[in-house]
């Protein structure tokens, strides 16, 4: 598996394979043939039907000068994100790459070979690690520490979760585009609604941070991939709730950022992060796994807790699906990081009450069976905007 940093990227949203992947592209190209006096980009797939959504033509468009973009929503594609950008010079075509946004900001080049990424980890599952751990007497936390030094790269990692919530936090008014969504999470956070339950607070908490970050990556703010940017609400939510509660250390999140890390990179490695081609599961799901885990370490958990965490959280998220409405990241995925955030740390608990020693189901079983799950979704249900909710939303209805 590769460095934690392929997982965790700081960028803006508010789709990591829909802004942060064709801009990647963009700047690959203008680097290519930078004398170019027009540039077509042709999106295809989820790109072209949740493209004006996720700002997909607005990134491209800032980054390359002089260009035109023509939404395809017809021809099939071998991948769902796939664009093609074309140089011209004095009328002629100089230049054709045809790229892959594949989840996570990262992309492929047709007819590229791809630069061979270095495999930090030579073990690539839950169990591969867990024997390496009782071969060499390690934590999860020692295994990362052993394999690289990536202290500073996280610190700086927790400071922008940070800032992205604490900004969103602060801010009211209406996100960008035609829904004409009303930023919620300070009035969650403010909220006076008494539901009489001893844990109100806390629960109002933990939703407030995660609407927070997630209004800010809708509005194009800065946010860390984790794994994804739809997905970005999840973990900074655990991390505060638990730096308030329990006055983690900055040391303690940089290690829980560690353990919660493995379970991305497994996912993403053995499975998919990519809500175009696996549903919401993969990202909100792998999130809220992710999440679990980190709370499970905060609680103590030792390596089995953490594993049963992880994949209670995600078994409970199989089948989700990615339908956003009008392709804006708003509706449902902000109040599905909500909800995920809440479900992580119900799952760490849950975690700690059973006797992990006899868990029937593994991670890594699950992971494979959120993987078959997402290849058998319709193509309606990842991140197409046609089936689903959004298919369905009226935008006259009072729900």
């Amino acid at each position: 598996m590769y460095s934690l940093k392929e997982l965790y990227k700081i960028g803006n949203g508010p789709s990591s394979s829909h802004t942060m992947g064709p801009k990647k592209a963009a700047l690959y190209f203008l680097d290519k043939y930078p004398d170019c006096d027009k540039y077509i980009v042709y999106l295809y797939g989820s790109l072209a039907l949740t493209g004006k959504g996720h700002l997909t033509d607005y990134i491209i468009s800032k980054t390359i000068p002089n260009v035109e973009i023509i939404f395809d929503y017809k021809t099939e594609v071998k991948h769902p994100n796939t664009l093609i950008i074309e140089g011209y010079k004095n009328g002629l075509i100089i230049g054709k790459n045809t790229f892959y946004s594949i989840g996570g900001g990262n992309i492929k080049i047709e007819g590229k070979q791809e630069k061979i990424k270095k495999e930090i980890y030579k073990e690539n599952s839950f169990y591969q690690i867990k024997e390496y751990l009782k071969l060499h007497n390690l934590n999860l936390v020692e295994y990362v520490n052993a394999h690289e030094s990536i202290d500073s790269y996280l610190n700086n990692v927790l400071e922008v979760m940070q800032k992205a919530l604490k900004e969103g936090l602060s801010k009211s008014g209406i996100l960008p585009g035609k829904l004409k969504v009303k930023r919620k999470s300070k009035d969650i956070y403010f909220s006076n609604a008494i539901t009489k339950l001893p844990y109100d607070k806390d629960l109002r908490k933990i939703m407030a941070y995660a609407y927070a970050v997630s209004e800010e990556n809708a509005s194009g703010g800065e946010v860390v991939t984790s794994p994804t940017c739809g997905a970005c609400g999840v973990l900074p939510a655990v991390i505060m709730y638990f730096k308030e509660k329990y006055n983690t250390s900055i040391k303690e999140e940089i290690d829980g950022l560690k353990v919660a890390g493995i379970i991305g990179n497994i996912v993403s490695y053995n499975a998919s992060i990519s809500g175009a081609y696996a549903g919401c599961q993969a990202e909100v799901g792998t999130a809220t796994s992710m999440a679990a885990s980190y709370a499970a370490y905060i609680l103590k958990g030792d390596i089995l807790a953490i594993e049963r965490a992880a994949e209670i959280a995600l078994e409970h998220n199989l089948g989700l699906t990615c339908d956003p409405v009008e392709g804006y990241v708003q509706i449902p995925c902000i109040e599905r990081n909500a909800m995920g955030a809440l479900r992580a740390i119900d799952a760490a608990i849950l975690a700690t009450y059973l006797n992990a020693k006899e868990a029937k189901i593994s991670f890594d079983t699950v992971v494979s069976t959120m993987l078959e799950t997402g290849i058998s979704l319709p193509r309606s249900l990842k991140e197409t905007s046609e089936g689903g909710l959004a298919k369905n939303y009226k935008e006259d209805e009072n729900a």
